[in-house]
């Protein structure tokens, strides 16, 4: 009788490399599995929009299709077209072992067979050099001749002119060495998980790998003892190294020595367990000594970092702003104005959002933000791109003003802060009848995608 040998694909692997539980779980139990999210979701279409702008590097190039094609099939399909000469598939499908991949490029060069592994990503991080590692290993088991492994990347030098270029888009890295190096770790490995799946479910705690380098699909389920609030929950600079806690078996917060904590936390810990607040008059009046009239409240909304530039002028990660919201006042009693922007659904937003923002504000107002390195950063980068504008844009920086410094400074401090800063947790604290819950678009990722 043959033995059992567990199946395992190039996801499946990637995933026990992070964790064996989290494998075993996929594999015996996936009933347990978290739902997908929208901030995930919205990677992985993020990601096929780039394979796909990456496989048009390569116009003759020829797909393997997955959806409703069976593995086998798929595997016949490559074996034809590499019989036939073609000389670039997309998402080539091999299996050795019973471990099953799909290569992205496979591209035929003068030297040999280039493997070329597509990320939504800058930098060769570590998983993704295991990630077409195992590919090589099972490409090469199969007979398949691989000269280069390459991982091909986002080059954020480039500025889209027109429609995309894909050849200027993408950067090939030759990775080849290091994964040559990594190949008998990668077979170790393997026999590892198929004998990790043939048994009982790993007796493995939570730790730093249920979120590095990815968020475990699995968290509802091991970290379901850890209940509110925990040593996980402290927040802000100086946050205590939850499992270095954890491993002494302390997982409640108020089992924690107080005096072990930073003055931060302290706060946290006194305002979570005994609902202590904070108020600093003194320094609260000499924050509001600071502003003057005009007085105007300026947010921005901006989307998220896109791999693919989404308009003339932009390059790869390049947030563009897309909604601001206004309100000013001239005097302590004047009436107070509102203006706002939101993009049209067609075209760069950029130089009008701009344009009536300039046009609203007006002359020498001190300008409150919360958190006013994000628009900042954001007025710094509409004067690079718009430069006719520069010094109206500088007489802003100049006079803006961080609502977020008092609380972040801590000379205000509400128990329900719960450690932090964020307006998210500040607002329905102090004004519990103004809260986000209640929005459909309740914070800046899902406005940004919905903008999208």
């Amino acid at each position: 009788m043959n033995e059992y040998v567990p199946f395992l694909s190039k996801s499946r692997f990637i995933k026990g490399m992070q964790c064996h539980k989290a494998l075993w779980l996929q594999n015996h139990r996936p009933e347990l599995k978290d739902e997908i999210g929208g901030d995930r979701q919205a990677i992985f279409d993020a990601g096929h929009t780039v394979g796909s702008l990456a496989q048009q590097m390569f116009p003759d190039g020829v797909e393997v299709p997955f959806d409703g094609v069976s593995l086998s099939e798929q595997i016949e399909m490559t074996r034809n077209l590499v019989a036939s000469g073609t000389s670039t598939i997309f998402e080539a499908a091999f299996s050795y072992d019973n471990v099953f991949i799909k290569a992205d490029i496979l591209h035929m060069t003068s030297n040999g067979w280039h493997l070329g592994e597509v990320k939504a990503s800058t930098d060769a991080k570590e998983h993704y050099i295991n990630d077409i590692a195992v590919q090589y290993h099972v490409i090469t088991g199969c007979g398949m001749p691989v000269e280069i492994a390459s991982l091909v990347l986002i080059d954020t030098s480039y500025v889209r002119v027109g429609d995309i270029e894909p050849e200027k888009l993408f950067t090939w890295v030759d990775v080849t060495e290091e994964v040559l190096l990594r190949q008998e770790q990668i077979k170790a490995e393997i026999v590892r998980q198929r004998t990790m799946l043939k048994s009982d479910m790993p007796q493995i705690g939570i730790g730093p790998y249920c979120s590095n380098p990815y968020d475990c699909d699995y968290m509802g389920h091991c970290w379901a003892h850890v209940s509110s609030p925990s040593i996980f929950d402290f927040a802000d600079l100086g946050k205590p190294d939850g499992f270095k806690y954890y491993k002494q078996g302390i997982i409640n917060m108020k089992d924690v020595p107080r005096d072990s904590l930073g003055w931060r936390q302290q706060l946290q810990y006194d305002g979570t367990l005994h609902k202590k607040n904070v108020v600093d008059t003194d320094a609260i009046r000499k924050f509001i000594d600071s502003l003057w009239y005009p007085l105007a409240f300026m947010d921005f909304e901006t989307t998220c970092m896109t791999p693919v530039p989404l308009f003339d002028g932009t390059r790869p990660f390049q947030s563009v702003p897309f909604q601001y919201s206004l309100h000013w006042s001239n005097s302590p009693k004047g009436k107070l104005n509102h203006c706002e922007f939101l993009g049209s659904i067609k075209g760069d937003p950029q130089k009008q959002f701009l344009t009536t923002l300039l046009d609203s504000i007006p002359e020498n107002a001190c300008v409150l933000t919360w958190n006013k390195g994000f628009e900042g950063k954001v007025l710094r980068a509409l004067a690079d791109r718009f430069p006719k504008y520069r010094k109206r844009i500088q007489s802003i920086l100049d006079n803006m003003v961080d609502l977020m410094a008092p609380f972040r400074s801590k000379h205000i401090y509400h128990w329900q802060f719960e450690g932090s800063y964020s307006i998210k947790y500040v607002l329905p604290a102090l004004i519990p009848e103004l809260t986000y819950e209640s929005l459909n678009i309740s914070d800046g990722g899902t406005a940004a995608e919905s903008w999208l």
